[in-house]
């Protein structure tokens, strides 16, 4: 029998909750910086990742969104995805949905078409590589639904180069609800739904998502463990949750990956993915999420493998020649 991390590293997979802010590593960071001319609170690589100790989500959140400032070039967003696609590759990612957070950027001053531009000269030679990539466009929760709507008027000229939307960043006090219409406009243009909910917000923002937002993903979804009827829905109607080990354990989810909840979703039924959120932050890109998580809370070979070939099942678009050989 292979060691677990080679099946892990062999078996190939999709990963289906990556934002590409968040594989901004540090020494990519200060390369930027000074690129740009654009200063920063640290003097060195070392002392950035020294900072990655979070309390909860919107510590995380402050520092996440101080890194995206380097960011300003089509080379850059084409640098920033590229390096994040060329280490997916290797973990034996053969689809990536990867979300992108386009308000962080515009509200900076940053035009539209720079980073699509440059996301989608990545996303070119990675499929060039063997690994399909589409684009999941997310709105940031913590602002208003006017700006979210702003948000998807101007993403109308690039909707051929999106699959989806997504609903992330501040979580509590920030319900689904909040962008129903959103949401609703962007089922009318042929978008694919999902968001986050219940990482830290209540079961409650789950049904929400479900039912008022319509998703079609659950981005995280820890919580609906809480929500006995909630499990029932989400195992019947087969929604996936891209659950994602490491940011749990940073962000404080979980008290430590022992007590994460990967094995009793498996256990439950549900559609559980794993993937790595944000891995610069967090410590790990996928393959260490599934190599971590694994050895913490005693994954067998054969639920590795019902992991990866959940990612694939749940995702909206991908390689169907793999897809097929995996389930068959």
């Amino acid at each position: 029998m292979p060691k677990l991390s080679e099946i892990i590293r062999s078996t190939p997979k999709a990963e289906l909750h990556i934002h590409v802010e968040g594989s901004l590593e540090p020494e990519m960071m200060f390369e930027l910086a000074r690129r740009n001319g654009v200063s920063l609170p640290y003097r060195s690589a070392a002392e950035v990742r020294r900072a990655y100790s979070f309390g909860n989500l919107q510590e995380f959140l402050d520092l996440y969104y101080e890194g995206m400032n380097v960011l300003w070039t089509e080379e850059d967003f084409f640098e920033l995805a590229d390096a994040y696609l060329r280490r997916a590759a290797a973990d034996n990612v053969v689809h990536v949905e990867m979300f992108f957070d386009p308000q962080a950027h515009t509200g900076r001053g940053v035009p539209p078409g720079t980073l699509m531009d440059g996301l989608d000269r990545a996303i070119v030679r990675s499929r060039a590589r063997g690994v399909s990539v589409s684009l999941i466009l997310c709105f940031l929760r913590h602002l208003t639904e006017r700006e979210a709507f702003e948000t998807l008027e101007a993403a109308e000229p690039y909707g051929g180069r999106l699959l989806g939307v997504g609903l992330d960043s501040s979580e509590v006090g920030h319900p689904p609800s909040k962008f129903a219409r959103v949401f609703d406009a962007a089922r009318g243009m042929g978008l694919r739904l999902v968001a986050h909910a219940g990482e830290e917000g209540p079961p409650e923002y789950v049904w929400e998502a479900l039912d008022v937002l319509g998703v079609e993903r659950i981005d995280h979804g820890n919580r609906a463990l809480e929500d006995d009827a909630l499990v029932a829905r989400l195992r019947d109607d087969r929604i996936p949750l891209t659950v994602c080990p490491l940011s749990n354990l940073a962000l404080r989810v979980v008290e430590g990956l022992a007590a994460h909840p990967i094995k009793r979703m498996l256990d439950l039924g549900l559609l559980a993915t794993v993937n790595s959120d944000d891995p610069a932050y967090f410590g790990g890109y996928i393959n260490e999420n599934f190599r971590r998580v694994a050895d913490a809370v005693g994954l067998s070979p054969e639920e590795i493998e019902t992991l990866a070939r959940n990612s694939l099942e749940a995702a909206f678009t991908g390689n169907s020649n793999v897809i097929s050989s995996i389930n068959s």
